[in-house]
C-alpha cells in the first residue's frame, strides 16, 4: 500500500512545482486603470474578472501579441504603448493548450491551465509581476488572489 501512494504523491509534487513567480511587493496601486487584451481563454478571461471583483478599473482593447499560443521560455509579449488608452498597468496573458489534464482538476475548478502573465508598471517601465504558471482554475486563482495581495500598496491610516 506505501508503495501504491509514491507514485500519484510523487506526480503530484512535480506538477505542483511548475510554477515561478516574480512579485514586486507594494507596487500596484488600485486607484489606477489596468489595461488588458479584450477576449480570452480561461486565464485571461479570469484575471479580468478577479481584478475587477477587487475594485480595479480594468480597460479593455486590443494591443499587440498575447492570446493562445504555443510559447516557450524565450517568448515574450510585445505591447504597442499608443493601444493601451493611458493605463497605468498593463496586464498581458499568453496561454497554450494542455494535452494533460489530471483527473482532479474536476474537483478543482475542471480546467487545468498553463500560462504567462505579466503587469508592466507604464509609469515606471518595470514589469511588477510575473508568472509562468500551470495548475488547476481554482488553485491558480487562488495563488492570484494571494499574488495580489502582495502587490498591492497598502494605504497605513493610522495618521
Amino acid at each position: 500500500m506505501k508503495y501504491n501512494l509514491t507514485l500519484p504523491v510523487l506526480i503530484s509534487i512535480i506538477l505542483t512545482g511548475c510554477n515561478s513567480m516574480y512579485i514586486k511587493p507594494g507596487t500596484l496601486d488600485k486607484n489606477q486603470t489596468i489595461f488588458a487584451d479584450r477576449g480570452g481563454f480561461t486565464m485571461k478571461r479570469s484575471i479580468k474578472e478577479k481584478m475587477e471583483e477587487r475594485g480595479y478599473k480594468v480597460l479593455v482593447g486590443k494591443s499587440n501579441g498575447g492570446g493562445l499560443e504555443s510559447f516557450n521560455d524565450d517568448d515574450y509579449i510585445d505591447v504597442n504603448a499608443t493601444n493601451t488608452m493611458n493605463a497605468r498597468y498593463v496586464v498581458k496573458v499568453s496561454e497554450r493548450r494542455e494535452w494533460f489534464f489530471p483527473i482532479w482538476c474536476t474537483f478543482n475548478g475542471f480546467w487545468w491551465w498553463n500560462f504567462n502573465v505579466s503587469i508592466a508598471d507604464q509609469k515606471t517601465g518595470e514589469e511588477i509581476f510575473s508568472w509562468r504558471g500551470r495548475g488547476c482554475a481554482n488553485s491558480s486563482l487562488n495563488k492570484l488572489d494571494k499574488a495580489l495581495d502582495k502587490l498591492e500598496v497598502k494605504n497605513d491610516k493610522r495618521n
